[in-house]
């Protein structure tokens, strides 16, 4: 306990000595806010605690993380810019005309909070980039592609699983997932954030800098619940009178105390942004369910023994026919692939479902269209950055992205308060930044943000 405890204020002096420029002397209250708050770092992971009132944690995650939310800003600006032709102030305007009145004052002060923390330490932010910065899903992959009758820029995707009872080694719920997305991007998510708030249930998920939920979906909480997600792929429709996800995933993990609450939360005013394939555990009674949630249809499942998986394509034929333009059986695309091989994954390790066997199937480079391993866009340890795109569906050559993280928890974790946790490609690849450009210039434009991503082991989060 002693020597946790060194490490925190070692921690948050190491931080705070970092700053080149400081915008203003710590108030006595700021300091001890500060106090109660912490940031430690280990195997690309940032670990960091922070608790209390709204705008108290907001404040501290603010201070603590003002560089990554700076950095996360120019990055969403630049590739936003690039990608739509539009300026970063046409999205955040958007986002405040939007979303500002849809965000429970609670939230607003803890982005509030943020805004001020980060300030402090320097960084030049205001509330309505904050905003946009927690809507940007809502805003630039939802909202403006219905504005602009075009394509998505860009679209998110997961690999994940759930499983328990005679699925699993123990009849425990077992849950595992990776995310995928642009690598300049998804460089962000490699904070590991605990949230003591002063009301409603404590909180463990993956996030980045500034994100009041996860984004990348990957959590537990201190009701029992644990959960994960993959985007609904091809998905069509908006309902800008609808409450953000930011906001509606925020407070299901906070205050859901089982299931059927967290599905409730989700669906009431949903503005169809993130459609996901939900998947979500309850130790308390040892089920699992999958809440699909499109815009104008949803479908909630459970069971206690067996398993649910995603791999970005709707199982609901409601979701999947009148909500997306997906393919459902076309083995060339990856949503498809994954979808299979997860099933053969699920039947191969069928009751004998652990965290180890887990961070093997998130690690499963086996590509069931070319019947071989190989690491490509169809693989649940997906490698965009290494597929010529000669098969049919893949959305392009060689794209700087792919599957950047591993997460795994059971039950008997969640009770112990930890996560298994790997940064970088689940099955230990680095990513070298500078060697893919000179390979591929074709993204040159991508160097300014496009960083190197380490091989990392797996690890026990939060930090000891």
């Amino acid at each position: 306990m002693k020597e946790r405890l060194l490490s925190k204020i070692l921690a948050i002096l190491i931080f705070v000595s970092g700053f080149s420029i400081v915008a203003g002397e710590l108030t006595p209250q700021e300091k001890q806010w500060l106090k109660r708050a912490y940031r430690t770092e280990k195997n690309g992971w940032i670990f960091l605690h922070i608790e209390g009132e709204p705008f108290e944690r907001g404040f501290q995650r603010g201070y603590l993380t003002a560089n990554e939310i700076e950095d996360f800003f120019n990055t969403l600006k630049y590739t936003t810019e690039f990608t739509t032709g539009k300026s970063i102030d046409y999205f955040v305007d958007a986002a405040a005309r939007m979303l500002g009145d849809k965000v429970p004052e609670e939230y607003q002060l803890e982005m509030k909070g943020m805004v001020a923390g980060a300030r402090k330490a320097g960084k030049e932010v205001t509330y309505e980039q904050m905003l946009l910065m927690n809507g940007f899903i809502d805003i630039v992959e939802y909202w403006w592609p219905v504005q602009s009758q075009k394509e998505r820029v860009g679209e998110p995707g997961c690999s994940a699983f759930i499983a328990t009872g005679d699925a699993t080694a123990d009849g425990q719920i077992v849950m595992g997932h990776n995310s995928w997305f642009y690598y300049d991007i998804l460089r962000f998510c490699n904070v590991v954030l605990e949230i003591v708030p002063s009301k409603g249930h404590r909180i463990l998920m993956q996030t980045w800098g500034p994100s009041l939920y996860s984004s990348t979906d990957f959590f537990i909480t201190s009701a029992g619940l644990m959960g994960t997600e993959t985007t609904i792929g091809d998905f069509e429709g908006y309902n800008e009178d609808g409450v953000p996800v930011f906001v509606r995933a925020r407070k299901a993990m906070q205050y859901a105390n089982n299931i059927d609450e967290w599905a409730r939360i989700m669906i009431e005013r949903n503005n169809g942004a993130y459609a996901n394939s939900w998947l979500l555990g309850d130790v308390n009674t040892n089920e699992i369910a999958r809440l699909e949630l499109g815009l104008k249809y949803h479908r909630l499942e459970k069971k206690t023994n067996g398993y649910f998986t995603g791999s970005n394509v709707a199982e609901d034929p409601k979701i999947l026919r009148l909500e997306t333009e997906a393919t459902y059986d076309d083995i060339r695309d990856f949503s498809v692939a994954r979808r299979v091989r997860w099933n053969q994954l699920m039947q191969q390790y069928y009751g004998k479902i652990d965290v180890e066997i887990g961070k093997k199937m998130l690690a499963d480079h086996y590509d069931v269209y070319l019947e071989k391993e190989t690491p490509s866009f169809r693989t649940i340890c997906g490698h965009w950055e290494v597929d010529n795109g000669m098969v049919p569906t893949t959305w392009g050559s060689f794209l700087p992205g792919g599957a950047l993280d591993g997460k795994v928890v059971d039950a008997k974790m969640l009770k112990k308060w930890k996560i298994w946790a790997r940064w970088g490609h689940p099955c230990g690849t680095p990513f070298k930044a500078a060697e893919f450009l000179q390979k591929h210039p074709q993204y040159e434009w991508r160097r300014p943000y496009l960083k190197d991503i380490p091989a990392n082991p797996w690890t026990i989060m939060p930090v000891e």
